[in-house]
């Protein structure tokens, strides 16, 4: 092998071969192409994952598009950036051997993303039932009707329920209407609370895998346990809450309820009590988030520094 690479470098001196004994963790690769390139250096950004760690680049190939169209679902606009995308990658040898502005060179970079994008901001558009925030009724006609040819009562008595259920997103009737941004801005706010508690349990399960195959127990007890409880005991609680209030149809307010969790723990709910034994369920997670929080912060550094100090005397 040595041979042959002096003789294909056409060097006079001959390649030497050393092999160098060291403690230090090779450097990561990760091996990517045009398409999970720029996802792979949004992560990177934030921070490179160690040797034979986990990558989570590959989760955010769906996670990263998919929380943007939960903001901005329009499938009116989805398709116009869709159209705009698919004309940088169909042209993409053109623009690859150009000298691009910065501004169009961070698009190009970005074009897979975009792509990405676009395609979920049509999905979530059609669900949200918006063309350029115009409602169309594609797939069925509204469920609800008004009571009369005159409508006049509309605003005062509210429709009646004539059909079946809307099939598929938001009924178009809902735009236009006095609570349309009521309603449209809560399910968008709830969607994205319960995405992202996904999302960063998603993470912290992650790093139990990571930890697990380093055999590092101290992260396991001291970092993923704590981090899981402190999590799912305020934001995994309030996604049960969303959850219950969909299914219940109760008029609970969910702001009150999480205020007065830390505010007025012992306080009687009244109406904002979704289910039987939930103030005693309060008190236990508020305990176990107070418990979790020096759980997270303090044992590990000391840990740390016992180890390090144990290998310098080595």
């Amino acid at each position: 092998a040595l041979q042959r690479a002096t003789l294909e470098s056409k060097s006079q001196v001959g390649s030497i071969f050393q092999v160098l004994n060291t403690k230090e963790s090779p450097p990561t690769y990760f091996q990517t192409n045009k398409f999970t390139s720029a996802f792979q250096e949004i992560v990177d950004a934030y921070g490179v994952a160690k040797y034979q760690e986990a990558n989570p680049g590959v989760y955010t190939i769906i996670t990263f598009p998919f929380l943007f169209a939960v903001m901005f679902g329009d499938w009116g606009h989805g398709i116009c950036i869709l159209l705009a995308t698919l004309y940088l990658i169909i042209r993409e040898k053109k623009f690859a051997s150009q000298k691009l502005g910065d501004i169009m060179e961070m698009m190009f970079g970005g074009r897979y993303i975009i792509m990405m994008m676009s395609i979920f901001s049509i999905y979530t558009g059609l669900i949200y039932n918006e063309f350029f925030s115009v409602p169309f009724e594609l797939f069925a006609k509204s469920a609800y009707a008004c009571r009369d040819s005159s409508c006049s009562d509309s605003t005062t008595e509210g429709l009646i329920k004539v059909r079946d259920t809307y099939p598929f997103g938001v009924d178009p009737v809902w735009h236009g209407s006095r609570s349309e941004l009521p309603f449209l801005n809560s399910l968008k706010m709830k969607m994205s609370i319960l995405l992202g508690v996904s999302q960063m349990n998603l993470g912290i399960f992650m790093s139990y895998f990571n930890a697990k195959f380093f055999r590092n127990s101290v992260n396991i007890w001291y970092q993923f346990v704590p981090q899981l409880i402190f999590l799912n005991s305020l934001f995994g609680y309030l996604s049960m809450l969303i959850i219950i209030k969909w299914c219940t149809g109760s008029k609970a307010d969910l702001y009150h309820v999480m205020i007065y969790m830390f505010l007025s723990p012992t306080d009687d709910m009244g109406e904002n009590q979704l289910f039987p034994g939930q103030k005693t369920l309060q008190q236990v997670l508020l305990l176990l988030a107070l418990v979790s929080v020096p759980w997270m912060l303090i044992p590990k550094p000391f840990f740390l520094k016992w180890e390090h100090e144990r290998v310098c005397l080595i």
